[in-house]
C-alpha cells in the first residue's frame, strides 16, 4: 500500500467512515503504530502489524482515497485508453483477459483503473493530456502499439509513465512485456509442415498494428526455416471482427490454389471460418486445416473443436501494471519477453488426405 496521509475520516454515501483512531482504539495500540501498519511501514512490529490488520478488517476500515492523493501527491490510478469499438471487446477474450491482469495487479497495490474508450489513435493522446495536467493518473498501460505510434513521442513529451503490452524490447522511455512471437510462428507452422500441409494461409489481424508485422515476419521466417515456399503463403488482413474473418476466408478458399491449411490471428475468426466451410460445402478438417492463434472456451465449444495456440495475456498485462507501477514508485524499466505459447491440438487439423495437393 502507498504511503497515505492521516485518514481523519468524513462521511461516505450517508455512513460515517471508519476512522484511524477507531482502528488504534480497537487494536490497543497507538495512532502513530496504525499508520506505519498500514502503509506496510517499518517501525512496528509484526506481531502489531497483524493485531491493526486484524481490527482493521474487523471495523471494515478503508483507505481514504483523497486523503492519500493529497498526502502524496498522487492519483493512485492507472489510466488505459482503448482505441476499439465496444462491440469488439464484447466478443474478444484477449481484451477480458488482458484487463482481468491489470487488475489483478493493481488491486494488489490498492490502485484504481481509468478505463477510456476513445476511436482515433489522435483522441488518446489528448486524454492523455487531460489525464497528466489533472493528475488524474500516475501513469498509463499501453495496448495495440501501431507500427509508427504517435502515442509513444507524445508521452515522453508529456512526461507521463507508461509501460507497453507487447511492442519491442529496447523501446527507450517505457517498459515493455513481449510474447515470443517468433516461438509461437515456429510452433504452428512446424505443426501443420508435419501433417503434410505445404500451401499454408493467414488471416491476419490490423495491418498497421505493430505485433501483425512481427507476426508477418516471424511467419516467413517460420515458413523458410521449415522449408516450405514462402511464394505460396498468402495473407488476408483484417479487422479481427467474425465478419471479416468470414470474408477472409471465402476469399481464400474461393481461390484458384486454396490452401490446405489457415491460421487465424485470434479465436474469433477462427470459430466464424466454420460457417463459412460449411457454406462452401467445405469440411474442415477433411477439405481445410483450421488453426488459432488465441485458445479460449470458444475453441473448445465448436464442432469441430478448434486447434489453437495458449497465450498469457492476463500475465503478460499483470507483469506490464507491475512494470509500470515499479516506474512510478522511482524504479527504472524493463523490457520481459514471455515464452512462446502452448499449442494444443483439436479435431480442427489432421494429416493432409491422400490425393489433396499440398
Amino acid at each position: 500500500m502507498a504511503a497515505a496521509a492521516k485518514d481523519t475520516g468524513g462521511e461516505a454515501a450517508g455512513q460515517a467512515r471508519v476512522t484511524i483512531r477507531q482502528v488504534a482504539v480497537h487494536a490497543g495500540v497507538s495512532e502513530a503504530a496504525v499508520s506505519y501498519a498500514l502503509n506496510n511501514r517499518p517501525g512496528v512490529s509484526e506481531q502489531t502489524r497483524a493485531r491493526v490488520l486484524a481490527a482493521a478488517r474487523d471495523l471494515g476500515w478503508a483507505p481514504n482515497i483523497a486523503a492519500r492523493s493529497l498526502g502524496t501527491a498522487r492519483a493512485n490510478a492507472v489510466g488505459l485508453v482503448l482505441v476499439r469499438p465496444p462491440r469488439v471487446m464484447i466478443v474478444d477474450s484477449w481484451f477480458t483477459q488482458m484487463l482481468s491482469g491489470v487488475e489483478a495487479e493493481l488491486n494488489r497495490n490498492d490502485i484504481a483503473l481509468v478505463l477510456h474508450l476513445v476511436d482515433r489513435i489522435e483522441d488518446t493522446i489528448e486524454v492523455y493530456r487531460k489525464w497528466w495536467a489533472g493528475r488524474h493518473v500516475d501513469g498509463v498501460i499501453l495496448t495495440d502499439l501501431r507500427k509508427d505510434d504517435p502515442r509513444l513521442d507524445a508521452l515522453v513529451e508529456i512526461g507521463l509513465p507508461a509501460a507497453v503490452i507487447g511492442g519491442k524490447p529496447g523501446l527507450d522511455g517505457c517498459s515493455t512485456v513481449d510474447a515470443d512471437t517468433a516461438g509461437t510462428a515456429r510452433a504452428i507452422v512446424g505443426y501443420l509442415r508435419a501433417l503434410g500441409h505445404r500451401t499454408i494461409a493467414r488471416v491476419a489481424g490490423t495491418e498497421e498494428l505493430f505485433h501483425t508485422g512481427q507476426r508477418d515476419a516471424a511467419y516467413l521466417a517460420a515458413l523458410t526455416d521449415s522449408g516450405l515456399d514462402t511464394d505460396r503463403y498468402r495473407v488476408v488482413y483484417t479487422n479481427y471482427s467474425a465478419v471479416d474473418g468470414m470474408r477472409a476466408m471465402r476469399e481464400l478458399m474461393s481461390g484458384a490454389e486454396p490452401p490446405t491449411a489457415v491460421v487465424f490471428d485470434n479465436d474469433v475468426m477462427a470459430a466464424a471460418s466454420l460457417k463459412v466451410a460449411h457454406e462452401m460445402g467445405l469440411s474442415v478438417p477433411e477439405d481445410v486445416s483450421v488453426v488459432a492463434w488465441d485458445d479460449s472456451d470458444l475453441c473448445q465449444i465448436t464442432v469441430p473443436a478448434i486447434t489453437a495456440v495458449q497465450q498469457t495475456p492476463a500475465e503478460q498485462a499483470e507483469l506490464a501494471a507491475r512494470a509500470l507501477l515499479t516506474t512510478i514508485n522511482g524504479g527504472g524499466i524493463s523490457h520481459v519477453t514471455l515464452p512462446p505459447g502452448t499449442l494444443t491440438a483439436r479435431q480442427s487439423t489432421r494429416p493432409l488426405r491422400p490425393g489433396r495437393t499440398a
